[in-house]
């Protein structure tokens, strides 16, 4: 999905009956009662579902999700399982260091998973979110990333041909040996 997909996302979610509620579905670890063969404790995750009432800070509800819930904020679930998809391509935006928590939700709810999601958002779309200079440095992380990597790939031709070349001085050796013997019969 797109920012502009995200964006009627949110708008159809203006409308909904539940809009007093904010719902987050999200993976917790759980350990389970099995020992691997190690004897250390198994973990698996878990989908959650949190429930806050708005302007309240003290009433949470958070369970394992099912699928009543699931089916009662399939926008919030449908925006759970892009994030997981999403999370696999890119660098997370938590690890980049130019956005704050609060930005960083603001963006996945928009949609926006990776470093490189946000840079490629337009400019437009950085200032609606009033991220233009994060979303400008973004854009300079990507093109460093890329930079980086041509360097590293410069190194890795390098190392092959230093390879080819040690190899090709290991076979003139040799045939040096070999010529030297025939001259000396």
């Amino acid at each position: 999905m797109d920012f502009a997909t995200y964006q009627n996302l949110i708008n159809q979610n203006k409308h909904r009956q539940d809009d007093s509620l904010s719902v987050r579905f999200y993976d917790k670890s759980i350990k389970c009662a099995n020992l691997n063969d190690n004897g250390i404790p198994v973990f698996k995750s878990v989908c959650y579902c949190e429930i806050r009432i708005k302007d309240n800070t003290t009433e949470v509800f958070d369970q394992p999700a099912t699928k009543d819930k699931i089916d009662r904020f399939p926008i919030e679930y449908a925006r759970y399982q892009l994030s997981k998809q999403k999370s696999t391509n890119g660098t997370p935006l938590e690890m980049f260091a130019f956005l704050s928590a609060a930005e960083i939700d603001m963006c996945k709810y928009r949609g926006i998973f990776s470093v490189e999601d946000f840079a490629n958002i337009s400019q437009e779309q950085a200032k609606s979110l009033q991220l233009e200079k994060e979303w400008t440095l973004a854009q300079k992380f990507i093109l460093s990333g890329k930079a980086i990597k041509k360097i590293i790939d410069i190194e890795d031709l390098e190392e092959k041909y230093k390879s080819q070349i040690d190899k090709l001085k290991h076979q003139i050796k040799e045939l040096s040996k070999t010529k030297s013997r025939r001259k000396s019969k």
